[in-house]
């Protein structure tokens, strides 16, 4: 082949290449909004059993037909503390199998073109007419992927009609039979460029479709496409590992694991390559048929073997990315609460009470971030705190939300009334504890306008500030204290911490007064200033609302 025939062969494959990943992408978007929320629903339900993860892993990406966004959704899950990390990895390993749909469509209905009068494409192109101009979302998101999966299917038809035939150019079958006759150091050296190229192009989809055609027309042998579809694995693996980059421990775990998974997946595959070639090769003739069955083999095959080791593959990975301390204590993750109840309900209510100790905990530690972003001294220091401030609040959220499940799970069985009384104890105090949080952050945004609006407040009113602080903070000790030991509570020092702060707060109130009138400061500084003082007495109230629920649920166990 000339410069020039090269050129525009590479040119070609390219321009069918992005029409494929075009189509993908719109059959994925189409499927997800016609699915709605039932997706996100089905993974947020998985309790860590294997084979429920590995079967909504399996059904969300056959239905959705994007590994991709399957397991950029299950980091993201996981990150938020949606998933456990061993729920993750099921549900991977069933992204795995539900992946593989995408090379029996191909092989189905997409190899050989279409013939005659009749075109699957377009006919399919036609019926897309009906739904994709409705104004009713569902029906139009259904249009978009019936047109996504056309256009997949002609993506595929240019693909297959770009590539040379080989009769033509006898120098490209030559240079393959090359690389081909080095024995497993060919077989290494095309899971290597099978890893390459998937990893370059981030769709596995069109990975597959381009070793499904290079069998079709002859390129490569079987051998050399079970390589390239082991190496396609190992390069999907990237597009988890550049969405986990922005996360947590847990969502760069998870991403690991999928790699740690294929790459062992991979290994057993080199171990038994020749005697699963031969099988395969006696199960199918055609050599598309062949790499599709061994495609779904692997998948399934490795899931099926590594399914009993999620265990060790947690281990594993935990080694691999060891959890930082700042990263543990701002990872959000149920410490005593179990996904399934235990036999009664003193020891699902024990669970409940060590869990929200450990969300005052966190709501303390969060408290203590304030006093930085006064004496922050850059920008980046300053959004530093505040990214902290903000990634704590979300914890305290989910927190909340989770708990408040398990206490309804718990409240809904046959329980006793002082059992009763005390699940809505609890559900006041977690409610309570959130409303710290957002308060919290609310101080931190009051903060952040302040200084984005170059708000400065003189050393009077920063040393009131501080002092409402101070006994703020003793208001929370005192609360923390109480949740340690519901039967005896000290109700007494948590209405004098609340006396102090509401006392404090009005001395704050008129002196603020006096200082509009006689023009001490400006409005702005004024209004900044009694917002934030506000804000601390509302944190008060809040902290009072705990000790007052702990002693209501006491009084009626009495």
């Amino acid at each position: 082949m000339d410069f020039d025939s090269i050129l525009w062969t590479v040119v070609n494959v390219a321009g069918a290449l992005a029409v494929f990943l075009f189509a993908m992408k719109l059959m994925s978007e189409g499927l997800q909004k016609f699915a709605g929320s039932k997706m996100r629903h089905v993974m947020a339900q998985i309790t860590g059993k294997p084979i429920s993860g590995i079967a909504a892993g399996a059904a969300v990406t056959a239905a959705i037909q994007s590994s991709s966004a399957t397991t950029v959704m299950v980091v993201s899950f996981a990150s938020a503390g949606l998933l456990s990390l061993s729920g993750a990895i099921a549900v991977i390993m069933g992204a795995n199998i539900g992946t593989t749909i995408t090379a029996w469509i191909i092989t189905l209905f997409g190899l050989g073109g279409s013939d005659g009068l009749f075109s699957l494409p377009l006919f399919m192109g036609a019926v897309s007419l009906f739904f994709i101009f409705s104004k009713k979302n569902k029906l139009n998101s259904l249009g978009q992927t019936i047109i996504g999966l056309s256009l997949l299917l002609i993506g595929l038809e240019f693909l297959q009609s770009a590539m040379p035939p080989l009769d033509e150019h006898p120098d490209i079958l030559k240079a393959i039979a090359q690389w081909s006759g080095w024995g497993y150091g060919s077989i290494l050296l095309f899971v290597l460029i099978g890893a390459i190229l998937t990893a370059i192009v981030q769709a596995s989809a069109a990975m597959m479709a381009i070793v499904l055609l290079m069998g079709y027309n002859g390129w490569i042998g079987f051998d050399m496409a079970m390589a390239l579809i082991m190496g396609q694995n190992i390069g999907t693996t990237i597009t988890a590992i550049l969405a986990s980059m922005t996360t947590g421990v847990t969502g760069r775990r998870t991403a690991c694991a999928h790699l740690v998974f294929n790459i062992t997946g991979v290994l057993f595959c080199l171990i038994l390559f020749y005697p699963l070639q031969h099988l395969i090769e006696s199960l199918a003739s055609s050599l598309p048929m062949q790499i599709t069955i061994f495609h779904t083999l692997f998948n399934v095959g490795t899931t099926v073997i590594l399914a009993f080791f999620i265990p060790q593959l947690v281990k594993i990975v935990e080694r691999m990315v060891p959890e930082k301390k700042e990263e543990k204590e701002e990872e959000f993750r149920l410490v005593y609460i179990e996904p399934t109840l235990l036999s009664t309900a003193e020891l699902n209510l024990q669970s409940a009470k060590d869990e929200i100790l450990e969300f005052s905990k966190r709501v303390l530690r969060m408290y203590t971030f304030l006093p930085g972003l006064r004496t922050a001294r850059t920008e980046e220091d300053f959004d530093t705190i505040m990214e902290r401030i903000a990634k704590y609040e979300g914890i305290t959220d989910r927190m909340e939300m989770e708990i408040s499940k398990f206490l309804a799970r718990v409240g809904g069985g046959d329980i006793s009334s002082h059992a009763s009384e005390r699940v809505s104890s609890m559900l006041r105090i977690i409610d309570n504890l959130e409303s710290i949080g957002d308060d919290i952050y609310q101080i931190a945004i009051t903060r952040k306008n302040k200084r984005e609006d170059a708000v400065h407040f003189d050393d009077h009113q920063n040393e009131n500030l501080a002092h409402i602080s101070q006994l703020v903070q003793r208001a929370l000790d005192v609360m923390d204290s109480n949740l340690s030991d519901y039967d005896n509570i000290d109700l007494d020092a948590a209405y004098a911490a609340e006396h102090d702060i509401n006392t404090y707060r009005d001395q704050l109130r008129t002196q603020h007064l006096d200082a509009l009138k006689s023009g001490a400061y400006n409005y702005e500084i004024g209004n900044a200033y009694s917002n934030l003082y506000s804000l601390y007495e509302k944190l008060g109230d809040h902290i009072i609302n705990v000790s007052e629920a702990i002693d209501s649920s006491r009084k009626h166990s009495e």
